[in-house]
C-alpha cells in the first residue's frame, strides 16, 4: 500500500476512534434496539470509508491519477533541487507534437554513420542516473523541440546537440513508471546480457538473444545496418 494510502487509512482510523469511544460508553446504558442501531451506524461508516479509500476500484483511480500527474511533471531541469531527473529523461511525454522528434522519424538510417557508436537493440546503462534500458532508435544529431533542448542540453554542453542521441526504453525496475528517454551518446555505456522490463519491449523487438534484443521487421527497415 503506497505511503499516501497508508496515511489516509491511519487518519481515518484516528478520526473514527472518538465516535467509537463515545458509542461504546453509551451502549452500556442503551436498550438492545438502540445498541443494534448504533452498531449498524458504525458498520456503515466503516464500510463507506473502506469502499472509498481501500477498495480495488479506489486503488485503480488513485494509480491512474498518480501516473497522469507524474507524466505532467516529466520535463524538469537538471538544475532543480536534489538533481531531479531531467528529460534527457522523459522525452516521450510530448513526442506526438512532431513525429520527427526523439528518433521517431521513419526515414531509413542509411548509410549508418561511423560515429554512431550504439545500435538499436543494445542494452545500455546511463552513466549519470544509473538506470538500464534498451535502445529503440537514434538520431545522428539531437532532433527535439528547442524548448526541450534549452532545458536538457545546457549551455555548457553544446556538443550534446551535435552528437548522436538515442531513444531508450527504461527498465521499470529502475524507474517504476514506464518511461522512454532521449539521451546523448556521451551519457550511456553498454550493459550486455541484461534483459529489460518495459511494457513496450515486445512492440519493438522479437526476442532477447542473451546479449541484445533483435528488432522486429518494422524497426529493421528504419535501421537496416543495426
Amino acid at each position: 500500500m503506497p505511503l499516501q494510502r497508508v496515511a489516509i487509512f491511519q487518519l481515518g482510523m484516528l478520526l473514527m476512534v472518538v465516535p467509537l469511544q463515545f458509542i461504546i460508553t453509551k451502549m452500556s446504558s442503551s436498550t438492545e434496539s438502540q445498541r443494534v442501531d448504533q452498531l449498524t451506524s458504525v458498520m456503515e461508516a466503516v464500510y463507506g470509508f473502506s469502499n472509498k479509500y481501500l477498495s480495488w476500484e479506489s486503488w485503480q483511480r488513485w494509480s491512474s491519477t498518480f501516473y497522469q500527474n507524474g507524466i505532467a511533471q516529466l520535463f524538469q531541469s537538471e538544475n532543480n533541487d536534489n538533481n531531479i531527473n531531467n528529460d534527457e529523461e522523459n522525452a516521450y511525454s510530448r513526442t506526438k507534437e512532431n513525429n520527427e522528434f526523439f528518433a521517431t522519424s521513419t526515414e531509413p538510417r542509411s548509410p549508418r554513420p561511423s560515429h554512431v557508436h550504439f545500435r538499436v537493440g543494445q542494452v545500455i546503462k546511463h552513466k549519470i542516473w544509473g538506470y538500464r534500458g534498451v535502445i529503440i532508435g537514434w538520431d545522428e544529431v539531437a532532433v527535439a523541440p528547442e524548448y526541450w533542448m534549452s532545458i536538457n542540453h545546457p549551455p555548457d554542453k553544446p556538443h550534446w546537440r551535435t552528437m548522436p542521441n538515442y531513444s531508450i526504453l527504461v527498465d521499470t525496475r529502475d524507474r517504476l513508471a514506464p518511461q522512454i528517454t532521449y539521451v546523448p551518446q556521451e551519457n550511456i555505456e553498454m550493459a550486455p546480457k541484461t534483459q529489460i522490463f518495459h511494457p513496450e519491449v515486445d512492440h519493438y523487438f522479437e526476442k532477447f538473444d542473451g546479449i541484445r534484443y533483435l528488432p522486429r521487421p518494422s524497426v529493421r527497415r528504419v535501421y537496416p545496418y543495426d
